[in-house]
């Protein structure tokens, strides 16, 4: 539904009745979309690029979050190297202004890599 709402192909999908593979069923849908493997020291350009697609349907996005009780995350991985010790994790007024109209909770798991 979310897929045909929305007009993007996720990246991954489950419905909550879907089996894992070690058997049990999932008990929550998940539709999972944009994923941004560029490294970047500045996190914001890989939040941008992430929600690119999604920033023109912050209407539909609305009417799916009301119709179907749906949380939204914004989840942030980046790989910060210990050579380089100047990271920006702070999302542009861009990004807070779409995760703030559209409910998005933002996620941001930190690696410090060798």
């Amino acid at each position: 539904m979310v897929t045909s709402m929305l007009e993007l192909n996720p990246y991954k999908s489950w419905k909550s009745t879907d089996k894992r593979t070690n058997g049990p069923q999932y008990g929550f849908a998940c539709w999972d979309y944009g994923k941004c493997e560029e490294y970047d020291i500045l996190t914001e350009n890989q939040m941008l690029k992430t929600i690119a697609d999604l920033i023109p349907k912050i209407d539909i996005l609305k009417k799916i979050r009301e119709k179907y009780d749906v949380e939204y995350y914004l989840e942030v991985v980046p790989e910060i190297y210990s050579y380089n010790s100047h990271p920006c994790l702070s999302p542009s007024l861009d990004v807070i202004d779409f995760c703030h109209e559209t409910r998005t909770n933002i996620d941001i798991d930190l690696y410090i890599m060798d």
